[in-house]
């Protein structure tokens, strides 16, 4: 692609110097550029890319794209686009690059507090079983369409996102899942994405380290939609919008008649109703009606919120074109999500599930879940992250004391916290309640093992499908399911 052609797709840019090469790339890490390459000097929270455009022209770039105005003389050696956001231009010009492949599938982002991993998987999983071939793109993994691989974002960043639908598209993908993070929105990373479906599934306290507040989070998340509504192209698109949530009938409220909405829930103006649900240890049943139609739907979940999940993805699905009952089949053999309410096993009638549940919301809904299957007792093992929102420590305390019979409170990622001085936060929502405190979490899922008897549950909550733990600093390698089976393989009896 020739750098004329590529710099047309920059919004209010102002050019200077020669347009006539071929590119090589378009970069946003100078470490990477190669020679006949573009580089975009993103201002990010830690580094300013602007520090770097010696080093890149040094390293060949043909072009920079900046914030800032160009010193005399420059492009007499490189091409300079002024922009006024250099976020917003990175992602025009991976679209321009990668010649838009995420208008030639079915894109369905998902963004909301929780759920948006499993929804993600179980769109997915519909797509697969209607289509054959699907990509997945989320905080657990990546599929794209050929092979599956371990994510390293819940969303990637503009450029990576891009050369992944291109790839999906090459590999013959006809629709695409994947989670739309708050930051991602921020950070422009999804601008320029064509969207088919947006999903809004639930809107409850988080991230307010990086947002500040509520207010401002939610207009992070409100950004896809509006991104949506003012996307250019032929695609019919749709809302599917949690009617439930006090958050969703806002949207709702927000983008009537501006978007085709399709709504779920349980309540009777919901146009995919759920309801009559009947849960076991081995999954869920429940009712679904659409259009004066009726559906059964087995599901291998458990719990009321993968009620939910399970109607944004029937939504999502349906929003693209793929029949009710087909998409109903498919939930079926729905695969398990790693960490999301994954059963890793029983002991002496003793069950142990493992949930990636760190915010106070979620861990409410997991216990609850957990709680429906009547336990003689629920021991919930959890802690709070290092370094994030400290105002919801003392709620994730209230919310596991009030729903379990034992709690043990640990470490969970202190980064470069004392977990001594997390845990103390946590105890304050505590007060009167019955609780354990083990700073060292193998230790705590050990201890929560040999304490339970027959009939009892333990939920380890907040880490789900991670690996590691992040203590001053450094990973250390640790899984709560490895963990959580060694103590189940070696209880004392």
């Amino acid at each position: 692609m020739q750098l004329r052609q590529l710099i047309q797709s920059l919004p209010k840019a102002t050019i200077d110097g020669p347009q006539d090469q071929e590119i090589t790339g378009v970069f946003a890490d100078s470490r990477q550029i190669e020679p006949g390459g573009v580089f975009v000097a993103v201002r990010g929270s830690e580094l300013d890319g602007q520090k770097f455009v010696a080093d890149a022209i040094e390293r060949g770039a043909a072009a920079i794209v900046s914030e800032v105005a160009p010193e005399p003389g420059v492009t007499d050696r490189v091409c300079w686009a002024h922009v006024p956001d250099a976020r917003a231009a990175v992602a025009a010009m991976a679209c321009a690059y990668y010649e838009d492949p995420s208008a030639k599938m079915n894109i369905v982002g998902i963004t909301g507090t929780n759920g948006k991993t499993t929804t993600a998987f179980l769109v997915h999983s519909i797509m697969q079983k209607v289509w054959t071939r699907a990509g997945l793109l989320g905080t657990v993994q990546v599929d794209d369409g050929e092979a599956v691989r371990p994510a390293t974002h819940t969303t990637p960043g503009a450029l990576e996102l891009q050369a992944e639908f291109q790839t999906m598209h090459d590999n013959a993908c006809r629709g695409v899942a994947m989670e739309v993070s708050s930051h991602a929105l921020e950070q422009k990373r999804v601008d320029g994405t064509q969207f088919d479906v947006a999903v809004f599934s639930n809107f409850t306290q988080d991230h307010l380290d990086y947002h500040g507040t509520m207010e401002a989070y939610y207009e992070a998340k409100r950004r896809l939609f509006d991104l949506m509504e003012s996307q250019v192209g032929e695609k019919k698109t749709t809302a599917v919008i949690n009617i439930d949530d006090p958050y969703g009938q806002r949207l709702i409220e927000e983008f009537k008649g501006r978007l085709h909405i399709l709504s779920y829930g349980h309540g009777v103006h919901a146009d995919l109703r759920l309801g009559r649900e009947v849960q076991t240890v081995r999954g869920t049943e429940f009712q679904v009606t659409y259009k004066d139609r009726e559906y059964l739907v087995r599901t291998p979940y458990i719990g009321r919120f993968n009620v939910y999940n399970c109607g944004a993805a029937l939504a999502a699905s349906i929003a693209c074109g793929i029949k009710a009952r087909s998409a109903v089949r498919a939930l079926a053999d729905a695969p398990q999500v790693p960490g999301r309410m994954e059963n890793v096993g029983s002991r002496d009638g003793a069950t142990v599930f493992v949930d990636y549940a760190h915010t106070p919301d979620a861990l409410e809904h997991a216990c609850a879940a957990l709680r429906e299957l009547q336990p003689k007792r629920l021991i919930t093992v959890f802690g709070c992250g290092g370094d994030r929102d400290q105002s919801k420590r003392k709620l994730m305390g209230k919310a596991a004391a009030e729903a379990s019979d034992l709690c043990v409170v640990t470490s969970d990622n202190p980064r470069s916290e004392d977990p001594r001085e997390i845990i103390r936060h946590i105890e304050v929502g505590m007060e009167g309640k019955r609780y354990q405190v083990i700073p060292d979490r193998s230790l705590a899922i050990r201890v929560a093992v040999n304490v339970s008897e027959e009939g009892d549950i333990i939920l380890i909550a907040g880490k789900g499908h991670e690996t590691y733990q992040e203590i001053d600093g450094k990973r250390i390698d640790f899984d709560d399911r490895r963990a959580a089976y060694q103590a189940l393989k070696t209880k004392s009896v």
